[in-house]
């Protein structure tokens, strides 16, 4: 069986489409698509880039409402739905944390909780005034950010893309997140394996996925060391503060945006076995001493 691989970068990360079960050729036009349709989402909705509809929105703010599309307010819907279930802990506002905790200081430092505590007076999704056609931030300096949905959902339509070109055998790996098309042509699932938290190179589990997708949000990709303590880069936009309950959160659901949303969601909540359970999925949670827990009564992850 040939299995046609396309790496790509993007999103500040890279990226790997493997297809099979179709000519080289085929597959090869099948993945530029796949992978315009990729760019076309960072271009649209990255906070970096100068003519985004995320920047537009957020330079709006105070302002007047601004002009979305069908795709945006989907979006939008989606990550209201996000904060719903999760008790506001998954707000798309939140990014302005981003101001006072900057994970790439050196010396690291910690910021002082009357920053912190002025920055969280901009966050609040209940605040955002969202209809079909338009969408208002109402306070100056607010901002939306779909990074913790953005590259997921790139994920999904890359798929989406793939199967539109005649793909029927396909792993979309953007950065981690996995989405597969059908199983691998031979029949067997592709096998996919989770990053060990905290030891590079290594992976701690295995999953089978047919016609599904897998997503992981951990601690250990941005971080900064204080006194010995280690402060990660999932913050609770309701203290403003980062959590510490997980060092890594991996769950399997039928598309890579519900996986990646409540991947985050686990790890901003202590109780994230029950929520999880809840949801009815496979899942794999390191804990903060490095204990794996996964949930009974359900095929789990090895």
């Amino acid at each position: 069986m040939n299995i046609h691989r396309f790496p790509f970068r993007a999103m500040a990360a890279e990226h790997e489409l493997q297809v099979a079960g179709i000519d080289r050729a085929t597959a090869a036009r099948a993945a530029a698509a796949a992978i315009a349709d990729v760019h076309r989402i960072e271009a649209k909705y990255s906070r970096y880039t100068a003519d985004s509809v995320t920047t537009a929105i957020n330079r709006s703010a105070g302002g007047p409402a601004v002009a979305i599309d069908e795709e945006t307010h989907a979006l939008l819907r989606y990550a209201d739905q996000c904060w719903q279930i999760s008790d506001g802990a998954f707000d798309v506002t939140s990014g302005v944390l981003r101001r006072v905790w900057r994970f790439d200081a050196r010396p690291p430092r910690l910021p002082s909780a009357a920053d912190v505590d002025a920055v969280r007076a901009l966050i609040g999704w209940h605040r955002v005034e969202l209809g079909e056609r338009a969408v208002r931030l109402p306070l100056a300096g607010m901002e939306i950010d779909f990074g913790g949905i953005g590259k997921e959902y790139a994920a999904d339509r890359a798929a989406t893309v793939l199967a539109s070109h005649g793909a029927l055998h396909a792993l979309v790996n953007l950065g981690g997140d996995v989405r597969a098309l059908g199983g691998q042509p031979d029949g067997r699932a592709w096998r996919i394996g989770i990053v060990d938290p905290r030891t590079p190179g290594a992976v701690i589990g295995e999953v089978d996925i047919v016609d599904g997708a897998i997503a992981t949000s951990g601690d250990y990709q941005r971080f900064i060391e204080v006194d010995g303590k280690r402060y990660a880069h999932i913050l609770d936009p309701r203290t403003g503060w980062p959590v510490s309950y997980w060092q890594s959160a991996s769950v399997v659901a039928p598309v890579c945006t519900l996986a990646g949303s409540l991947a985050t969601i686990a790890m901003l909540r202590a109780d994230a076995p029950a929520f999880l359970d809840a949801q009815g999925l496979r899942y794999l949670l390191v804990d903060e001493k490095g204990r794996r827990v996964a949930p009974a009564g359900l095929a789990s992850i090895s």
